[in-house]
């Protein structure tokens, strides 16, 4: 999970062209998401999230919650479970309706350990900026560890 300058440097210091950020644009002002929503991901950490659909093979990352949690025991329920038995937990509208009225135990919230590194909700051009200036400072920094005479003042 990629959240700040700090990941984002790292990843192109190691030949990406870009990053995906999903969890970290859901805590914007711009997100179409719930305020409750915003403040739960802003308050969680990287310890907050669980993973889910293990046993089925097609494992995600989800917030921590009633739902999550519901989903984990019937999946490691003795005898296993079938995606049949989650599927009312875990259906799409259930967790769009979470999403819009804010009840953060009412459905399926999809966050990564990026989680961990969010502790505001801006404006995506306020992250975007903070996150290029951080960037740009920490390879400059790097940079000038190993060739001091390449780096511009």
């Amino acid at each position: 999970g990629i959240a700040d300058g700090a990941g984002l440097a790292a990843a192109l210091a190691l030949g990406a062209a870009g990053v995906n950020m999903g969890t970290r644009f859901c805590a914007t002002q711009e997100a179409p998401i719930h305020p409750a929503i915003k403040a739960a991901l802003v308050q969680a950490s990287e310890g907050d999230t669980r993973l889910i659909f293990r046993t089925l093979r097609n494992t995600g990352r989800v917030l921590g919650n009633a739902v999550s949690e519901e989903v984990i025991a019937i999946e490691n329920r003795p005898g296993g479970a079938g995606f049949q038995d989650i599927a009312h937990l875990v259906a799409g509208a259930r967790g769009r309706a979470a999403l819009e009225t804010g009840d953060v135990d009412g459905g399926l919230v999809w966050a990564s350990q990026a989680i961990g590194l969010i502790d505001d909700v801006p404006t995506c051009a306020d992250l975007l900026l903070r996150m290029a200036r951080d960037c740009s400072d920490r390879l400059r920094t790097a940079l000038s560890a190993f060739a001091p005479e390449r780096v511009a003042a």
